[in-house]
């Protein structure tokens, strides 16, 4: 048993449902240095070859987690990638020295790889070539076992009684050479990831919910890459301020050249021109360079050049015929809006509002965050659209093919079948 496994068996795991324990837990123990200390950057093949064959000779799970540089650069790559396994230490690689990691993926692809949060590792991985085919994710697995805290100094924490160093989260981790504080800091993430997943399934098979878990980390593992979203430019902050399709058009032109800057000088979309200055120069509708200038976030350090495109993208919305101007809101697929069903449709907003009471009264009883228990898109299409004859099997069907998994179903279908039944009061 480790030491942190030792210190897991001595601490109260306190989730929502349990009342606090009549004592204070101990402080927790800073965690300051990793157990073999800081691994060299991995950045060329013949070491990445090194660290390949000690993984694939390792034994049980891997930890493996990916710093990106969120808000610095364009897009969501992986700047480092950290990896830890019994047998085999603590691995630190540099995809940029090494954008090819399928190879370290096959050679641990039949392990469970373990992750903190593993939607948003797994993207930017399969990027660089690694692929899970069994995952534990022990922010899930801490969401399903009713903690109220899932950030990973939380839980580290809260189960194995060791305060991680959070200092170095947000950094931009596309520097080059990396500080050895954000070394320290990445090798200590993947230090205790094992010991806090032992831990997570054994309370999560406590409370007879471990089956639930490989339900939801086998979904994950599965999932394809998400589409491309449709119209992105819509998201812009503020867009809730453009009411005018013209409007609309010149957000549209100056998020697109925005992007298209940021794409080839790899920076964030945000470093090269804010949201608040698209809105605010879509609602102004200026006619020129000058008018453009004295709007917030145009006139401040920006020379001639910048601003001539900008107003370039304007005129261009500017210009559009009315057929080419972009529709309000988007094709919504499935049930509009709830705060419009009372109007469009009472007896399904008498449905909705009878199934969340069911689902939020169960889940209280679960001990899990009611989105965990079924989506909440899920409860909108099934009430939306129920079956004909709402029976038990019926509704089954609905959320299966709404991606529910079995264990989902299984507890939810009653107390659905039971709201939907229920009649108007």
């Amino acid at each position: 048993m480790t030491d942190a496994q030792e210190t897991a068996a001595e601490t109260t795991l306190r989730t929502t449902g349990g009342a606090p324990p009549d004592d204070l837990p101990p402080a927790p123990v800073p965690l300051l240095e990793p157990r073999e200390g800081i691994p060299p950057v991995t950045a060329d093949a013949d070491t990445l070859a090194e660290v390949i064959a000690t993984f694939a000779a390792g034994h049980g799970p891997v930890a493996v987690d990916a710093e990106r540089a969120s808000g610095y650069r364009y897009g969501q790559r992986a700047y480092l990638v950290q990896l830890r396994r019994a047998g085999a230490g603590t691995a630190l690689i540099d995809p940029v020295g090494c954008p090819d990691l399928s190879g370290l993926g096959a050679a641990i692809a039949d392990a469970e790889w373990v992750l903190h949060a593993a939607t948003q590792d797994l993207p930017c991985l399969r990027d660089i070539g690694m692929v899970p085919t069994r995952i534990f994710d022990t922010e899930l697995a801490g969401r399903l076992a009713g903690f109220a805290r899932v950030g990973l100094g939380a839980m580290v924490e809260n189960i194995l009684g060791y305060a991680l160093e959070k200092g170095h989260s947000a950094v931009d981790w596309s520097t080059r050479p990396l500080p050895e504080p954000w070394l320290h800091y990445a090798a200590l993430d993947v230090e205790l990831l094992v010991d806090l997943r032992d831990a997570l399934e054994d309370e999560l098979e406590r409370q007879e919910k471990l089956e639930w878990a490989h339900q939801e980390f086998a979904a994950i593992a599965a999932a394809p890459p998400a589409p491309p979203r449709k119209d992105p430019w819509r998201r812009t902050s503020g867009m809730h301020k453009v009411r005018r399709r013209r409007q609309m058009a010149v957000v549209r032109e100056l998020w697109t050249a925005r992007d298209r800057i940021a794409q080839r000088r790899d920076v964030s979309p945000g470093k090269v021109l804010g949201d608040a200055a698209i809105v605010e120069a879509a609602l102004a509708l200026p006619g020129d360079v000058r008018a453009l200038a004295a709007l917030n976030g145009f006139g401040h350090r920006m020379n001639r050049r910048q601003l001539e495109q900008w107003q370039a993208a304007v005129d261009r919305a500017r210009a559009l015929p009315e057929t080419d101007l972009p529709q309000p809101g988007q094709p919504v697929a499935g049930p509009p809006p709830p705060r419009a069903w009372a109007d469009k449709d009472p007896a399904a907003a008498a449905r909705l509002s009878a199934a969340r009471a069911a689902v939020t009264q169960l889940a209280e009883q679960l001990n899990l965050p009611q989105e965990n228990l079924i989506a909440p898109d899920t409860v909108r299409r099934l009430c939306w659209e129920p079956p004909a004859e709402p029976t038990t099997d019926a509704i089954a069907s609905v959320l299966a093919g709404h991606g529910a998994r079995p264990w989902q179903i299984d507890q939810v279908t009653p107390v659905l079948t039971a709201a939907l039944l229920t009649p108007p009061a």
